[in-house]
């Protein structure tokens, strides 16, 4: 069969693969365009092995949403130039609408869901990183299926946050997650703060008074460590904090006001915990060159 320009068009739009490698394709699966995709994508796979010890530490946070379910997907690339090429945008979108429609809770689960093209999210993966020359890693998932009033919010694509209120409306839903994703409260409310925090803190507190202060009698220095540890719970816990949206009222005033109560949030920031790798490149360049 001829090999025509217009045929290896079809298969570089197809697949992203370079022209020479499309062409060689077709002349070895002798012009049949779905042996020589698949012929592709095994050459795509052992690029993508060869790529996958690198580190990814930059990426995008994706959403997707229907109703009371809403996911969040972290995929990790390894610069931030290929975090905001359209290619990488549109594939962590697909894979964040895979994640809710499948139901998949993590991001091994999430290999194997499938996309509207019908390839799984690791076959699609593998072909992003042929395509992109980088390595990408489908990292965390975070999801919430529930009867309450849902909010998924992605800040940059680099923040994402998903929240769960009982009672209220989605803009109350949605002005909290842009909170969240805004202040990082660590805690929900005072409650949720564990006892051991909060005995550490009184123990810097009491340690950073005067003696003057520490003379005073037992339930007025109970009153000044409260206050302060008032204040510091109140830094660390979504009901605490000032509401930035209206920094006159505190988010537990502004949720009460409207009737609700904030079940819980999760909030993924890319890249996170991950060391990443700083090169230094004029070091290398004097070890290649003996000189170091």
């Amino acid at each position: 069969m001829e090999i025509t320009a217009s045929l290896v068009k079809e298969l570089r739009e197809r697949t992203g693969a370079g022209m020479m490698e499309c062409k060689k394709a077709l002349t070895e699966n002798a012009g049949d365009i779905d042996a020589a995709a698949e012929w592709l994508r095994k050459s795509g796979l052992a690029k993508a092995d060869k790529k996958a010890d690198r580190v990814t530490a930059e990426g995008r946070v994706a959403a997707a949403q229907a109703g009371g379910k809403a996911v969040l997907v972290e995929i990790n690339s390894e610069t931030d130039f290929v975090a905001k090429d359209s290619n990488f945008i549109a594939f962590t979108d697909a894979v964040a609408q895979a994640a809710l429609n499948s139901g998949a809770a993590d991001a091994e689960a999430l290999k194997s869901a499938k996309l509207p093209s019908g390839e799984t999210v690791e076959e699609s993966r593998a072909a992003a990183i042929a395509k992109l020359g980088e390595n990408m890693q489908i990292r965390r998932v975070a999801r919430i299926d529930s009867a309450n009033t849902v909010a998924a919010y992605v800040h940059g694509g680099r923040i994402g946050v998903l929240v769960e209120v009982a009672g209220g409306d989605e803009e109350l839903a949605r002005g909290l997650a842009m909170h969240i994703a805004a202040m990082n409260p660590p805690h929900n409310k005072a409650s949720d703060v564990p006892a051991e925090f909060v005995a550490k803190e009184k123990e810097i507190e009491l340690a950073k008074m005067s003696e003057k202060d520490k003379a005073k009698p037992a339930e007025i220095l109970e009153k000044i460590i409260s206050g302060k540890i008032n204040k510091i719970v109140n830094e660390v816990t979504l009901y605490g904090q000032p509401y930035v949206l209206d920094s006159d009222k505190t988010v537990e005033q502004v949720v009460k006001a409207a009737g609700a109560d904030v079940v819980g949030f999760q909030r993924l920031v890319v890249g996170e915990g991950i060391e990443k790798v700083v090169e230094d490149y004029a070091a290398e360049v004097m070890k290649q060159a003996g000189l170091a």
